[in-house]
């Protein structure tokens, strides 16, 4: 088996675990995706049943369809770059914005071939996720080719999803420990600064 195989069949489990936290809490989940096209949306909807818990999926691979279909301002894409914190942050809010949704992912990065720029190769992602008011951001610096960067950064988003569906209400998380993802650098919560790096989406 290929190890973007046992990617996607991790993704999947990820995915199954993801379903039932959101069934057990009522909760309903959006994606917005960049560089992945749609492949967050993708796993959780190989999932039997997930038409319960997940909602839709928005694909903004262009700045232009960040900003008509998540609102994501010309000018701070103008100003950060498409794969910025700020950016990956904006894509979140407008999710939840625009989607019946208690929980959102975001992912925007450069998965390479090309697309690099200086002080952002290729694996440069920045991964956001949360719900209303609790917006959280990570940069990650994955390996591989286009395929490898894309099926982990699906892997991540899941794992994100996951740990924050399975919070229990002391705020104390019962999935993985957060920060597991490969390539994973300290992130920040949201209003905490933004990253002015990069311009692809």
């Amino acid at each position: 088996m290929s190890g973007e195989t046992m990617q996607w069949a991790a993704g999947l489990a990820l995915a199954q675990a993801l379903g039932e936290a959101c069934r057990a809490r009522g909760w309903r989940v959006a994606s917005a995706e960049s560089c992945t096209g749609g492949l967050v949306a993708a796993a959780c909807t190989a999932v039997a049943g997930s038409s319960d818990w997940f909602e839709r999926g928005f694909v903004t691979y262009s700045n232009e369809a960040k900003t008509t279909m998540l609102g994501v301002p010309a000018e701070l894409i103008a100003r950060d770059g498409a794969v910025s914190q700020s950016v990956a942050v904006a894509m979140v809010e407008g999710a939840l914005q625009h989607a019946p949704v208690q929980l959102a992912v975001a992912v925007t990065g450069i998965a390479g071939p090309g697309g690099a720029v200086p002080g952002k190769p290729v694996g440069t992602v920045w991964l956001a996720w949360g719900s209303a008011g609790a917006v959280q951001a990570r940069k990650l610096l994955l390996p591989g080719d286009r395929a490898a960067v894309r099926s982990a950064t699906v892997h991540a988003a899941l794992q994100r999803l996951l740990q924050e569906a399975s919070r229990s209400e002391s705020g104390t998380e019962s999935g993985s420990e957060a920060g597991g993802e490969p390539g994973g650098e300290p992130g920040n919560e949201h209003g905490s600064g933004a990253s002015s790096e990069g311009s692809k989406p």
